[in-house]
């Protein structure tokens, strides 16, 4: 079982063992207009999906503004950034954030994409929420980059993200390295 820290603490993750180099499940999430948002699979094009407990937190707001200006501005490239908020307050964090360049899917239904990549958090206070973590997934769906941050309360490696980002989304190479 996988796991992370909150304030030190270990903390256990449940689901699948998603690994580099895996096809990247296919999971649905709920957009904040409430239609269905598909994550994961060949898309065609790299896609990042950042994994954060909740939009209403200092770490995972400031998270979502850098992607939104950084990750989102990459050729090729699409973010979702996923949590447990509802739709309704992802909207909400939206409009007043003016998060414009990213897409937000809501796992409160089903917790079904906590659980296919392995970043639902098992016990401790945040239980039943997700871990902060990104993933970057190549046109062909396969996982390129994972990341479940060591600590939850932390923001994430961005240098190593945004790397693979463009990595993925480079659409130069003829189809035969990746």
């Amino acid at each position: 079982m996988a796991t992370t820290h909150l304030k030190g603490n270990v903390v256990n993750l449940a689901g699948n063992d998603v690994n580099v180099g895996d096809l990247a499940p296919i999971v649905k999430v709920v957009a904040k207009d409430l239609s269905e948002i598909q994550v994961g699979g060949e898309q065609g094009k790299a896609q990042v999906v950042v994994v954060v407990p909740s939009l209403d937190t200092p770490v995972c707001a400031a998270e979502t503004r850098r992607f939104n200006t950084e990750a989102a501005q990459i050729e090729n490239a699409s973010v979702t950034v996923v949590s447990m908020d509802l739709p309704f307050a992802m909207g909400r964090f939206c409009t007043t954030e003016g998060i414009e360049n990213l897409e937000v899917g809501s796992d409160f239904r089903n917790k079904d994409f906590a659980n296919a990549y392995g970043v639902l958090i098992a016990d401790g206070p945040l239980a039943g929420v997700t871990a902060r973590a990104i993933f970057v997934i190549d046109a062909n769906g396969k996982v390129a980059y994972k990341d479940i941050c060591n600590e939850i309360t932390e923001e994430p490696n961005y240098d190593g993200a945004l790397a693979a980002i463009k990595d993925a989304a480079d659409t130069s190479c003829c189809g035969t390295c990746q």
